[in-house]
């Protein structure tokens, strides 16, 4: 579904409410993993307020203390609220890594992940292929909401399996029976992954189906009209943007803009391209080191840079550089142009699909039946 992008009205007045946590706009950053890190959140905060939330964190690596995991659990002195999406399979294992998020990294707000389509996640039967077993689900939602006490608890799911194998009514459902604060739906299936248009009627299925807490909707918002328009078709409470903002994180501003009811901000030139990324490198040196800085950034070159004429050979270069100056040199070498109009929706970050769904042996059986993962089923690195 593709929205018209006008932005000069405010979609809804009031703020989105998660818990205690008032959210204005209501915006929420999604989990992406090996982009929202500190330095990105960070960055994407100085344009707009919202609600920023951390790369998926595995409960089985925050319970073994896993010591990549905790390096990905750092906030800044500035984030508030502190964010974290936790993913786990086992009851136990996550409500101790919420008790342990909450008592060592002062968490705000824990969102758990039943959407990831990766392969490795959803045939140990995790991510987007859970919400199938309903009993499974809110055990998890349950174990989660009772560990967290006054923490909010949000839960993000996906529509479903595929297109026949249905979930989100449901796990929408068990989520607010058994505490959630909220709940957020990415508009495709499991078997979609992130091809085609997200559907945004079930955002709007869902929202009349859970009316005791707030729906987000997810899924296809690379303008601020877009997010505007989701919430006016759909009726959600707020929305969660991902690869819209990815090379874009003026995104926020311009959300900013469209929800406070002002003429949203144009967008930026070449050179204050350049600015911004350079600004984002700068964070993740002081974040991660140089060596690992500027190999983290590599990947946001080619989203800053999409739709704009600067050549292979520069692109290539980008991705080749080791020394922080020399690709900031590299950068302010670029001859200031205005921002390309078609640029804005071009796709950015993940794009494949559609594909089969792996799952565990005769998972679709029974939605009803009991099953027990386990810990195990959990990859012990974190974030994606």
């Amino acid at each position: 579904m593709i929205a018209t992008p006008t932005a000069t009205a405010t979609a809804r007045a009031t703020a989105l409410r998660i818990g205690p946590i008032s959210v204005w706009p209501p915006v929420v950053l999604a989990p992406m993993a090996g982009v929202t890190n500190s330095s990105f959140r960070s960055l994407c905060r100085g344009f707009g307020a919202g609600l920023y939330v951390s790369q998926m964190i595995t409960a089985r690596a925050i319970v073994e203390r896993h010591a990549r995991t905790l390096e990905l659990v750092e906030f800044g002195p500035e984030e508030a609220p502190r964010s974290v999406q936790l993913y786990g399979t086992d009851p136990r294992s996550i409500a101790q890594a919420t008790r342990w998020l909450i008592e060592h990294r002062a968490v705000d707000h824990v969102d758990l992940n039943f959407g990831c389509p990766a392969k490795k996640v959803t045939r140990h039967g995790g991510g987007a292929a859970l919400p199938f077993k309903r009993r499974l689900l809110g055990d998890i939602v349950g174990a989660t909401v009772r560990a967290a006490g006054p923490v909010p608890v949000t839960v993000k799911f996906r529509t479903g399996v595929d297109a026949v194998h249905h979930t989100y009514l449901d796990a929408g459902r068990i989520a607010a029976g058994e505490g959630a604060a909220a709940v957020a739906l990415h508009a495709r299936s499991a078997e979609q992954l992130y091809s085609g248009c997200a559907d945004w009627t079930a955002i709007a299925r869902l929202k009349e189906h859970v009316t005791d807490v707030p729906v987000l909707g997810n899924g296809d918002i690379w303008e601020a009209g877009d997010a505007l328009a989701m919430m006016r078709r759909t009726g959600c409470d707020g929305v969660v943007v991902g690869r819209g903002c990815l090379g874009r994180p003026w995104l926020f501003r311009e959300l900013a803009d469209a929800f406070d009811g002002r003429p949203v901000t144009p967008p930026p030139s070449l050179r204050q391209v350049v600015a911004v990324m350079t600004d984002h490198l700068g964070r993740l040196v002081a974040s991660m080191g140089e060596h690992r800085g500027v190999r983290d950034f590599r990947k946001h070159t080619a989203w800053y840079l999409k739709g704009f004429e600067v050549g292979p050979a520069l692109r290539r270069s980008l991705n080749q550089l080791e020394s922080a100056a020399a690709m900031a040199d590299l950068l302010a070498g670029l001859p200031d142009r205005p921002f390309p109009a078609a640029a804005a929706r071009m796709p950015r970050g993940h794009t494949n699909g559609p594909r089969p769904v792996t799952l565990p042996h005769r998972w679709l059986d029974d939605p009803d039946e009991d099953v027990a993962l386990g810990a195990g089923a959990e990859s012990l690195v974190s974030g994606g």
